[in-house]
């Protein structure tokens, strides 16, 4: 298919994406199927780094005030939850023959590396993909967030926002207002400004400072990813 536009990518899934047709957890189909799409990235040689949520387990703010928790005791269940997805997300890769490291912000050395930016730089190098689990190791701080900060610690080329049955940025919420209007390009200032809820606006503001592009995506859309790396005009560019 020729030269890709981008040769590292951070790909942040939402956990919600992973729940897919169920109320609560991991369903088989999203994850069969959006391996498959990063296998396609890897077979054309891009390096592939994922953050992956945790909503479809623990969403932090949201549980941990139901069930009378501390914020940052939420938080750091919401952190686990993501390893959970990122293990099920490896375990398929490996499926498909797509060599995978999971590398976890907090410690737990049974199940996954620790983060550590040179051995996962280096383990893009040698094609693998590394999905970095346990968000930022940090309560208080989004996973959007910590896609934002390892896209800018791997020197990653643009971050790949995958949203579920959304194919961009809107003027407002699509599912609300039918009269909201799709946006091809964005600046990183409009989001800010306009306090825009596509995104944590944390993240948005770090891949500002680093000059790192955001495409916001429907990844459920067949050939979205290898699509967006052939310089095709899908979803939403932020820059």
């Amino acid at each position: 298919m020729g030269e890709t536009k981008y040769k590292r990518i951070l790909l942040k899934i939402s956990g919600e994406a992973l729940m897919g047709k169920q109320d609560f957890g991991i369903d088989p189909e999203p994850v069969e199927m959006i391996s498959r799409e990063i296998k396609k990235a890897v077979d054309e040689g891009v390096q592939v780094a994922i953050v992956v949520g945790g909503g479809n387990i623990f969403r932090g703010m949201k549980n941990s005030s139901r069930l009378g928790m501390d914020r940052a005791s939420g938080d750091y269940v919401g952190m686990l939850a993501t390893v959970m997805n990122a293990i099920a997300l490896q375990s398929e890769l490996r499926k498909i023959n797509v060599s995978c490291r999971v590398q976890t912000a907090i410690t737990m050395n049974q199940i996954a590396e620790p983060y550590i930016r040179f051995k996962a730089i280096r383990h893009l190098e040698k094609g693998r993909v590394v999905i970095f689990a346990a968000g930022t190791g940090n309560p208080f701080f989004t996973t959007d967030t910590a896609a934002a900060l390892r896209a800018s610690e791997i020197d990653a080329e643009a971050m790949l926002m995958a949203k579920n049955g959304v194919d961009g940025i809107y003027t407002d919420d699509p599912n609300i207002n039918k009269n909201a209007k799709k946006l091809d390009n964005i600046a990183y200032d409009d989001i800010i400004h306009n306090n825009l809820k596509v995104m944590d606006l944390t993240s948005c503001a770090l891949c500002k400072e680093n000059n790192i592009p955001i495409v916001v995506f429907d990844f459920t859309a067949k050939d979205s990813i290898i699509s967006i790396l052939h310089g095709k005009n899908i979803g939403t560019y932020v820059n």
